[in-house]
């Protein structure tokens, strides 16, 4: 064989490799693992209680954004049972969220990682649960964490994140065990060599935001077992000078209840920018309003523009002629949408909702759900809008000559 087809034949073959390659990378694109748990739950819901209600089951990716703790979780993109009634014995990722708890934590308050951990932006279930990934230092704090930490509760772990808001609390219900450390810390005198918060003793480090420290600044030399953060505390509360040589700490005889406990509670000592209102016991007075501002307020709830309110339009958008006013005015007034979706797209408003474009098309396919009858009465209502707003406009006009 000359040369030259030896090159061919390289070349080809590196080729045939590219296309592999590619196509490999275009299916598992075209075919992600949340859409297979999204196949799956609707076949549950439609065993369970029929098509019509399997209809009614999201699809596509979901996202939940809590601007008041900076965080944006994905998480129900998988877990879409986390509010429906009658799932509670379903298996994971398609059980109801035990509701005792979503109570006091709404989803839409808090979001899902400030408690479970895990990488939020995440959409498939390796990376958002990250056990496994050293460089992502908030796991998920469930029971595949449990299991290999040899916590007899497979779920305490989450305790850790309950502490960070409930840190002040004397006792938290339904965190057993920071509710034992808690004990612990005031029967073993710790306070009488470490600093927490304002007050106790130099002798040993200050441990009011122990929390805080990145795995890369412990010492695992002098233990055993896969290296992690928790491992090493309950390590150093078994046998303190086993894990740090030069410690003056004494050893207290800690059993691992004792020692899973003590660590879960320091874990959770970190410094936070939760806003107030997120700090059990703190109250926020209401913000005094002007009756102008009720009046505001109330014309938007019960009025003309009341739908575009309620289906949360009007956090991006204006519907000037219905009196809404948004705060942030991202998109364009609404009250001009029947002339402007024209002018801009080249079709027609009832056209451009059934099939959106651009942003709308993630917008209402991931945030505002409409039905098909709510779809109707908002094409209806912009048609209103949009004849109000050039009447306004002509009155105006003639006002002004």
């Amino acid at each position: 064989m000359s040369w030259k087809n030896r090159d061919a034949v390289t070349v080809y073959s590196l080729g045939g490799v590219v296309a592999i390659l590619a196509g490999v990378v275009l299916w598992n694109n075209a075919q992600p693992e949340w859409s297979g748990y999204q196949d799956e739950f609707r076949e549950l819901v439609t065993r369970k209680f029929g098509p019509a209600r399997a209809r009614q089951a999201a699809s596509g990716i979901q996202q939940i954004w809590v601007r008041e703790l900076g965080r944006v979780d994905r998480c129900t993109t998988c877990h879409l049972g986390e509010d429906w009634k009658g799932l509670e014995g379903a298996s994971e990722p398609y059980r109801s969220h035990p509701k005792g708890i979503l109570e006091k934590h709404p989803v839409a308050k808090y979001g899902c990682t400030i408690c479970h951990g895990g990488q939020g932006y995440a959409t498939d279930m390796e990376a958002a649960h990250s056990v496994g990934n050293d460089n992502w230092g908030e796991p998920l704090l469930g029971g595949e964490l449990g299991k290999a930490n040899l916590i007899s509760n497979r779920e305490a772990l989450i305790q850790v994140n309950c502490n960070i808001c409930h840190r002040n609390d004397r006792e938290t219900p339904g965190a057993d065990y920071i509710n034992y450390a808690k004990k612990l810390v005031d029967q073993k005198g710790c306070y009488a060599c470490h600093t927490i918060g304002k007050r106790g003793g130099a002798v040993g480090p200050n441990l009011t935001y122990i929390g805080d420290l990145a795995p890369e600044q412990f010492d695992y030399s002098r233990m055993s077992g896969k290296p992690s953060v928790f491992g090493w505390h309950v390590a150093h509360f078994k046998d303190p000078k086993q894990a740090v040589r030069e410690t003056v700490m004494p050893n207290f005889g800690f059993g691992s209840k004792e020692a899973q406990a003590l660590a879960m509670l320091v874990m959770s000592w970190k410094r936070t920018n939760l806003p107030l209102a997120y700090m059990p016991g703190v109250k926020i007075p209401e913000p005094q309003r002007s009756p102008e501002e009720i009046a505001k307020e109330q014309q938007m709830l019960t009025g003309a523009g009341a739908f575009f309110v309620k289906k949360t339009c009007f956090i991006c958008h204006d519907v000037s002629s219905f009196g809404i006013e948004s705060a942030t005015k991202i998109g364009p007034d609404l009250a001009v949408a029947y002339s402007d979706v024209q002018s801009r797209f080249g079709r027609t408003l009832e056209d451009f909702l059934k099939a959106p474009t651009g942003t709308m098309s993630v917008v209402l396919s991931t945030q505002i759900h409409l039905t098909e009858s709510e779809r109707e009465e908002a094409i209806a209502k912009l048609k209103v809008a949009y004849q109000t707003k050039t009447e306004q406009d002509a009155k105006n006009k003639i006002a002004r000559k």
